[in-house]
């Protein structure tokens, strides 16, 4: 497991110090496991393509998105037969508009005809993501607020996913349980109160960031009392969030503010106009509505050229 740990001074920016470039070290692992349970035996349909048949395709975006996968595209197809050849006619985190052609595959029929679900399974989805992290981020501009993501993502597709956030301007909260010390309610209530949870969390994960849920502005006072590095915000009004903001801003070097909780399209700039400095919205990676693409193929080489 690819581990990227996240020291305390990380904060100032949360996130990862990797580019938005960056792909996720199991790529080929995840784009393997999506190939093997699709094939199965074998692809009985394109086995009757002839196997020298040539052809070559297009991919249209049927909506307006933010594109994101083409490296998992792009070794669907190398996995299958490294003489598919694909030329992108935009970049991960471009925004396109409908009815754009997004990119032209070239080579061997069965291939192309066996890799194209899988291939677009991940495009649809990584696009859906940078989509939506893309309308959120939008949505705050000129406030200084920045959208996180969270770990509610799909099954064995957090990096994919989170790659899809940053592609779409938002920026990564911790990926996992090990690289960020993320104390919430029952948490809280096992340990006894917010003030023995974080002594215990910085004896025992030392340079390891931590943060601590909040439901109330009580819970706030101890929280900063307890040296956190960021408190969320769970559901707080707008009101309550303001005054969080007064007394973070009242002492130098208190912790980050993150809100999460009610995070919506209609409620996110209200919220980022309190002076948070975060907004965690799961439904980045949760509420995933795929991007309507296709691939046709416009062009059948003739088979005596294919020969």
């Amino acid at each position: 497991m690819h581990v990227w740990p996240v020291a305390r001074a990380a904060l100032l920016t949360i996130g990862y110090p990797e580019a938005s470039s960056a792909l996720p070290a199991d790529l080929a692992a995840q784009v393997a496991r999506a190939l093997a349970e699709d094939l199965g035996s074998g692809d009985v349909t394109s086995a009757l393509v002839p196997p020298a048949q040539q052809v070559r395709a297009r991919v249209l975006a049927r909506e307006a998105a933010v594109l994101c996968g083409r490296a998992w595209f792009d070794a669907s197809f190398a996995q299958l037969d490294p003489a598919v050849h694909i030329d992108w006619l935009a970049a991960d985190g471009e925004a396109v508009e409908a009815d754009a052609v997004l990119c032209r595959v070239s080579g061997p029929a069965r291939a192309i005809l066996t890799g194209e679900r899988t291939a677009l399974n991940f495009l649809q989805t990584l696009s859906a993501t940078a989509t939506a992290t893309r309308r959120y981020v939008d949505a705050v501009a000129g406030t200084g607020c920045r959208i996180l993501d969270t770990r509610k993502t799909l099954p064995g597709l957090r990096q994919a996913q989170k790659y899809a956030v940053r592609c779409g301007g938002g920026q990564n909260h911790r990926m996992g349980l090990y690289d960020m010390v993320l104390l919430k309610e029952n948490h809280i209530l096992a340990a006894g109160s917010i003030a023995a949870a974080v002594a215990s969390a910085r004896r025992l994960s030392p340079g390891v960031a931590v943060e601590v849920e909040v439901e109330s502005l009580a819970e706030l006072d101890q929280a900063f009392a307890a040296g956190v590095d960021l408190v969320m915000l769970d559901e707080l009004s707008l009101v309550d969030m303001r005054e969080a903001v007064r007394q973070r801003d009242a002492a130098a070097g208190r912790a980050r503010l993150e809100a999460s909780g009610g995070v919506s399209m209609e409620t996110v700039r209200a919220i980022a106009a309190t002076g948070v400095d975060f907004i965690s919205v799961g439904g980045l990676t949760k509420h995933v509505a795929a991007i309507d693409l296709s691939m046709r193929i416009e062009f059948v080489v003739p088979a005596a050229a294919s020969a």
